[in-house]
């Protein structure tokens, strides 16, 4: 058995665990763009709001009708005369996002609240439609404007929607670190003034994920389950939970029920690969080469199979994977390193060598890098440079049976005949017979280390 200081990255294994529904910035049923309150609403949402002008209200009658370009054609008209008119330009703004052209909204928008500064609509919609362009930083000022202004008839859900969207900006992501404790007191003060919803639930499982709290994040997912079976977020979310616990056999008991619903859901049977792998099960391989082939530009099951492949012994297929996901993410640590072991398994040591030295640029601190470092070093006769690797390695990781291994082979190389020894012997100690063609020549070399003169 050969020594390796090989080690797979779990995280390679997670990139897909769920897929969270997020709750709406707005809640249309217009495909096109959310709003607030529909213009035909706008006087009733606004109690101070002056007599509407025939040509606005011709404008929301066209709104009415999704008749865009009309309603366009007579907002304009009323702008070009009465261009700090706030009904007419949050109505304009609505018809902008409507057709999707989101700069021209959010352009509208921040004018009428430039023109009622009072106006809860203006500051939420405008706040809603940056949330959704992902300019959070811009988003906020005007979602929490939004939060401490009277909503007058308009009633208690617009202020709610502004508090439940500041908790979608303060939700953790993968992308993002995000503030759960924030986003959680942002729900609650939307649960104040509007009933809970299965999104709100669902958020709820979801920052109690985000805090560690995988008892009210199962509870939560579980009351989602029991209202919709076939919530993908509810069973992704359920199993996410499970698989953090490692309760691997009755995640996979749960993923087979959920699939047995939703047979091609790619999220389910990404998890259920993901537990099988982690079982040591070969169907994990299988499902993953037809998740790959049904979603080829989907990287997170690329990285999965991948890890897979290698862990089945494929380097060769699992380096292909690799090196595709690394030609357009060149700098990512992970994929790079997982690229390195996969040379080193093929024997190729050179190339290795180059690429955890790569790595150990990118990131210095990363403990992994530097062993495969001293691996690839110690395989191409340069015992200086593994001694080196070893060294900043002991400063992130505490030393195993290769890397003793390493450290005694390394100062034998170099003819340091007593480190070389005391190496050694802390090889043995802590082998504990695991090794046992390594474990042969230590003893062999100690022979001739301590043989007395």
């Amino acid at each position: 058995m050969e020594l390796r200081l090989i080690v797979f990255r779990p995280a390679a294994l997670v990139v897909v665990l769920f897929v969270v529904a997020a709750v709406s910035w707005g809640q249309s049923t217009n495909k096109n763009g959310p709003k607030i309150v529909p213009p035909a609403q706008a006087a009733e949402a606004n109690a101070a709001a002056p007599e509407l002008a025939p040509q606005v209200a011709d404008a929301e009658a066209a709104i009415v009708k999704s008749n865009w370009k009309d309603a366009e054609t007579r907002l304009d008209a009323w702008l070009a005369t009465h261009p700090s008119d706030q009904r007419a330009l949050f109505d304009a703004g609505y018809v902008a996002d409507a057709q999707n052209r989101l700069d021209d909204a959010a352009r509208l928008y921040r004018r009428a609240t430039e023109a009622n500064p009072r106006s809860l609509e203006a500051h939420l919609s405008l706040g809603l439609l940056l949330a959704r362009q992902n300019k959070l930083d811009d988003a906020r000022p005007e979602l929490e404007a939004a939060t401490k202004l009277d909503p007058g008839p308009g009633g208690p859900a617009l202020k709610a929607r502004a508090w439940r969207a500041l908790a979608e900006i303060d939700k953790p992501t993968p992308d993002r670190q995000g503030d759960a404790a924030a986003a959680s007191q942002e729900l609650l003060e939307a649960l104040k003034l509007s009933p809970e919803t299965s999104a709100d639930t669902l958020l709820a499982a979801n920052l109690a994920e985000s805090a560690g709290q995988n008892d009210e994040a199962e509870a939560a997912y579980r009351r989602l389950l029991a209202k919709n079976p076939t919530s993908t977020p509810a069973n992704a979310g359920l199993a996410h939970v499970l698989i953090a616990r490692k309760q691997y056999p009755e995640a996979e008991t749960f993923l087979r029920a959920a699939l047995a619903k939703s047979p091609d859901n790619p999220v389910l049977n990404a998890q259920l690969a993901m537990v099988l792998a982690a079982q040591d099960k070969a169907e994990a391989l299988p499902l993953l080469e037809n998740l790959h082939a049904a979603h080829p530009e989907d990287a997170a099951i690329t990285r999965m199979l991948a890890q897979v492949e290698a862990e089945a012994g494929d380097p060769v297929a699992s380096d292909k994977l690799y090196q595709g996901l690394l030609a357009k993410s060149p700098q990512d640590l992970t994929l790079l390193i997982a690229h390195a072991q996969n040379l080193t398994r093929q024997l190729k040591y050179a190339e290795a060598l180059a690429a955890f030295d790569k790595a150990t640029r990118l990131d210095p601190s990363d403990g992994e890098a530097w062993a495969g470092l001293a691996f690839a070093a110690s395989k191409t006769g340069q015992p200086t440079l593994a001694l080196h690797a070893l060294t900043m390695r002991s400063k992130l990781l505490p030393d195993v049976p290769s890397t003793y291994f390493l450290w005694a082979t390394s100062y034998d190389t170099i003819h340091d005949k007593d480190r070389a020894a005391a190496y050694y012997h802390q090889f043995l100690e802590s082998s504990a017979g695991k090794f046992p063609d390594q474990e042969w020549q230590a003893r062999q070399r100690l022979l001739v280390l301590e043989k007395k003169k």
